[in-house]
């Protein structure tokens, strides 16, 4: 198995997780504030390999991604450049769209934002990590 498919694999892992806990978990109650915009959680449930895959289409682009923008340096300070950018295309950006057409709370568009900005950077130092050149190849 190539480190690009383990990266793949790690990226889905961190970002399933990371849904799970901040959404899931954390989220939960402020999702319960607004039922009209939510699933019931008996019908998220018949979402679930919807959902599945999407983390798993992430964590696999996500790696490829990075794995085409490696410059020299330091593993860790790549994957937290690779964090940032990515969390300033595409966590930031979603969320806000979404306050501007959903009657959002902004309270909770700000913590979406950051839980995900969080969950996107904890993702882009564990694919840092797994894609590092080797101490052959550096």
């Amino acid at each position: 198995m190539t480190k690009l498919m383990i990266a793949g694999f790690f990226g889905f892992f961190v970002s399933l997780g990371g849904g799970i806990i901040f959404h899931g978990m954390i989220l939960q109650g402020d999702y319960a504030q607004i039922p009209n915009l939510m699933r019931t959680e008996a019908d998220a449930l018949g979402y679930v390999p919807v959902m599945v895959l999407s983390h798993l289409i992430k964590g696999f682009a996500f790696a490829w991604v990075y794995q085409q923008g490696v410059s020299g340096g330091s593993w860790l300070n790549q994957g937290i450049r690779y964090g940032v950018a990515m969390a300033l295309l595409i966590t930031v950006p979603l969320y806000l769209v979404y306050y501007a057409v959903q009657p959002m709370p902004g309270m909770l568009v700000a913590k979406q934002i950051i839980f995900d900005t969080i969950g996107t950077m904890l993702m882009a130092i564990v694919v840092a990590f797994i894609l590092k050149p080797s101490a052959s190849n550096a």
